[in-house]
């Protein structure tokens, strides 16, 4: 290994690469973010695989999340064989399985997280401004080939689409793997109630690694630097150096400018993408996915979904393998690369197994959308409408009522997006409804999914706040109702109104002899048995991972601890509508 020190950070050659550390890149109001670029040996021009936010360059994977890591490793040795893993980082690329096919990988931390100092205020205009920068400074590098891709998972895939809105002039394409879009409907509120994940996460993944945490936070294993940056600071400074996250999601409970600003404007997302979806990521990481496919506005544009931990794929050689040909075909220029490429590439789900399928077009053009009533007086779903008027009651904060089919006579395929239609009233002025779908076999037992964190993950979930239940109509759709969130409309007690719940897409074989269950809850779903705990999370894993709605603040029983009745009479019919895939 041979070293020269240089004045701004410093250059290494090690385990086959040329690595820059610490590289400053100077933002427009004159803050210094810091790099780590790992560089092919032979001098040229690559194209630059580039990743941006908060988790910390110096940070290895196996430091910062240990159970993810050792999880993966163990299942997939196809993501450890070939690397020292020394380079390993969450949710964004190995240089050592990307740099020998004449890749450059540049690693961003954002500004005020590991060793870039200033005010931490995620998903921002600033932030996206600082993106933005850093990819026309990598555009324009000796070492560049002038095509920049942007590479990572979940965060690292978010604020892909928020940038692409700036179109940058060096951005070349976008691999947004498990990335949500929308800040309010992905992400904050879940059909207008308040998710109580981004607290969390802030207190467990980014304070962790705040700037200025200095010599009180880690070292790197790969350079024995200081992770959070060379000064350390007292707590007092450090929260002046960040936003009141939560509070601030808190303080906005409808969509204003606030979440606008922190969303992606389709009509300007224009460069080639591959959007990689998680049917496992109910809570964050499916819906913004097939959202992105649909409406942006690029001509060059696949999807691809997969299932399991939303962590493993990205670094299996499938998922590797699959961005490797996107990234040969929009950076290198290699056209046969993606040549054979469909549009919509489908780990379509089995109970045992995933089946990889392509299709033209999402959702599926040959889909058969199907209407299951519900059966109200004998907690069915059915295809043959009920011919009684009813009505069912449960605690507006409990575990509601479940609706389930006769078993399948023959297997039937679920695949895409899903809605239902309520008639619901309420003992209060409000009402939360937590809708699940499920699957169970022929002696009742439920069938649940390792998650994208969740290891007893249902098939599908949706959300709605009754007072939430004006649409778009120009941009609703009858398999996915699209809310407004701009205005509240209180109930009347007692008196029914009409509620269409956008459930988020999925996909599932159901065998012969098992049944679907549609339930209609007061609260988040909750598995009989744990799924333990993992380190990155507060919560233990009971189902629907850390992406709980149980804040007080955002369901006070007052308003929300009332009593809640489903209606149904020959005018009003309440229904699941399906997306059955015909054999």
């Amino acid at each position: 290994m041979t070293a020269t020190t240089l004045s701004k950070g410093w250059t290494e050659d090690r385990d086959g690469m040329r690595v820059d550390w610490d590289v400053p890149i100077v933002m427009d109001d004159g803050a210094i973010l810091r790099a780590d670029v790992y560089r092919p040996m032979a001098a040229g021009q690559y194209p630059v695989l580039l990743s941006y936010g908060p988790y910390a360059k110096g940070l290895s994977f196996q430091q910062g999340y240990p159970s993810a890591w050792n999880r993966m490793a163990e299942k997939h040795p196809d993501v450890t064989a070939g690397s020292s893993n020394l380079y390993q980082n969450w949710e964004v690329a190995d240089p050592e399985k990307w740099v020998p096919h004449g890749y450059i990988c540049v690693r961003v931390d954002s500004r005020g997280c590991g060793r870039s100092p200033g005010f931490i205020d995620h998903f921002s205009p600033r932030e996206t401004q600082d993106f933005y920068n850093c990819i026309e400074w990598a555009g324009v590098q000796p070492w560049s080939n002038g095509k920049v891709g942007l590479s990572g998972i979940s965060y690292y895939g978010i604020n892909q689409w928020h940038v692409a809105s700036m179109q940058p002039p060096h951005l070349a394409a976008i691999c947004v793997w498990e990335g949500s879009a929308d800040w309010y409907r992905d992400m904050t509120h879940h059909g207008g109630i308040l998710s109580t994940f981004w607290a969390n996460w802030y207190d467990m993944q980014v304070k962790t690694v705040q700037y200025g945490l200095g010599e009180n936070g880690p070292r790197s294993p790969a350079t024995g630097q200081l992770v959070c940056g060379d000064d350390t600071f007292d707590d007092a400074t450090l929260a002046a150096n960040r936003s009141d996250f939560g509070n601030d999601i808190l303080a906005h409970p409808l969509d204003d400018a606030y979440h606008r600003a922190r969303s992606p404007d389709w009509s300007k997302v224009v460069v080639p993408m591959l959007t990689a979806a998680n049917w496992g990521g109910q809570g964050l990481h499916p819906r913004g996915n097939f959202e992105g496919f649909v409406r942006a506005a690029s001509s060059e544009k696949f999807l691809e979904a997969h299932g399991i931990e939303h962590w493993t794929h990205y670094y299996t050689d499938y998922g590797r393998q699959l961005q490797l040909r996107f990234f040969d075909r929009y950076l290198k220029g290699d056209t046969t690369a993606w040549a054979e490429a469909p549009p919509v590439q489908l780990l379509v789900r089995h109970v045992d197994k995933f089946v990889e399928r392509a299709e033209t077009a999402w959702p599926i053009p040959r889909t058969q959308w199907t209407k299951f009533y519900l059966d109200l007086a004998g907690d069915a779903l059915t295809t043959s409408t009920p011919t009684c008027a009813f009505a069912r009651s449960f605690d507006a904060m409990g575990d509601g009522v479940t609706f389930i089919t006769a078993p399948f006579a023959i297997q039937t395929e679920i695949t895409g997006p899903m809605a239902a239609k309520l008639f619901a009233s309420s003992s209060t002025q409000d009402a939360d409804l937590f809708l699940v779908l499920r699957v169970f076999t022929p002696d009742l037992k439920e069938v649940v999914f390792q998650g994208a964190i969740d290891p007893h993950t249902p098939i599908a979930q949706g959300w709605l706040r009754a007072s939430h239940r004006k649409l778009d109509p120009e941009l609703s759709e009858p398999y996915r109702p699209y809310h407004t969130h701009d205005e509240k409309q209180p109930l009347t007690p007692g008196v029914p109104v009409e509620l269409d719940v956008e459930i988020w897409p999925t996909s599932i074989v159901v065998p012969t002899g098992y049944r679907v269950g549609l339930s209609v809850r007061g609260r988040d779903y909750e598995y009989a048995f744990s799924g333990g705990k993992l380190s990155n999370f507060k919560n233990e894993l009971r189902g629907c991972g850390p992406f709980l709605h149980d804040d007080p603040r955002d369901r006070p029983p007052a308003i929300f601890g009332g009593v809640t009745t489903l209606h149904a009479d020959d005018a009003h019919r309440p229904y699941l509508l399906l997306p059955i895939i015909p054999n």
